[in-house]
């Protein structure tokens, strides 16, 4: 099975998704016009499992595209490549649903003739080898703009919900910014299997205030909750939303 991944703009990369999937017509206009308007994309592989047949190969890969909107939220749209028609051919299924998403997989995987579903549940999804180490370093290239950017950093801090988050001073400071980037951070996670995959991602928040200082927040997002409600933490270095991470991670027991 092959994947290309289109590059470009996120409405380019909205227009070739709903190109390849057999299922476009299933995505709302509201859906698609908010990925249309994201500042930037990434695409990941999810997961992957495979049953080696005399005929040959057959199996299943679901990617997740993440569309980082200008209010600072993120949209996951959740893509489904599969073998199981009649010629083989790759096909491909798109989902703004993660629910949706799992009744699919689930659909497919009976097609592969693999192991029932039941008995996978809990087992972790095949990742490669090079998405489970840690990212190195990268050089950050800013691309400020100047675009309500203390409006922007309230919102930032306003929908965090860890007790630490930056306080009064550093609110006060942001009051003063007047231009802003944000960047998706590329720290790939292992995932827990199953339809309710635990996730979490960072995104950098850098600011530039009046007399050329800088501040960088960082926004961990994550559904390592007991309920998989989706929460947001802000933290003022690296560091400490690495660590609220796996502390997370650790409270439910599981690996990221």
């Amino acid at each position: 099975m092959g994947h290309s991944v289109a590059g470009g703009t996120p409405a380019e990369l909205m227009d070739g998704l709903l190109a390849r999937a057999q299922n476009g017509f299933e995505i709302g206009e509201a859906v698609l016009s908010r990925a249309r308007s994201a500042l930037m994309h990434q695409s990941e592989l999810r997961s992957c499992r495979q049953c080696n047949e005399p005929s040959g190969p057959r199996g299943y890969t679901t990617y997740r595209h993440v569309f980082l909107l200008p209010d600072g939220s993120s949209l996951l749209l959740w893509e489904l490549e599969h073998n199981t028609g009649p010629d083989d051919r790759p096909q491909f299924e798109l989902y703004a649903d993660e629910d949706a998403l799992a009744l699919a997989e689930r659909r497919v995987h009976r097609c592969i003739g693999g192991a029932r579903w039941e008995e996978l549940d809990g087992l972790p999804l095949w990742l490669p080898e090079q998405m489970l180490q840690a990212a190195e370093p990268h050089a950050v290239q800013r691309a400020y703009v100047a675009d309500n950017s203390a409006d922007h950093a309230r919102r930032v801090l306003r929908r965090a919900e860890n007790p630490d988050r930056p306080g009064e001073e550093t609110e006060r400071l942001l009051m003063t910014a007047f231009a802003h980037d944000i960047a998706l951070a590329p720290k790939p996670r292992r995932r827990s299997g199953g339809p309710d995959a635990t996730w979490c991602r960072f995104y950098e928040h850098a600011f530039l205030l009046a007399g050329g200082d800088e501040i960088v927040l960082w926004e961990l997002e994550h559904n390592l909750t007991r309920d998989g409600r989706l929460v947001c933490e802000v933290y003022l270095d690296e560091v400490s939303a690495e660590l609220a991470a796996d502390r997370h991670a650790r409270a439910l027991g599981v690996d990221l």
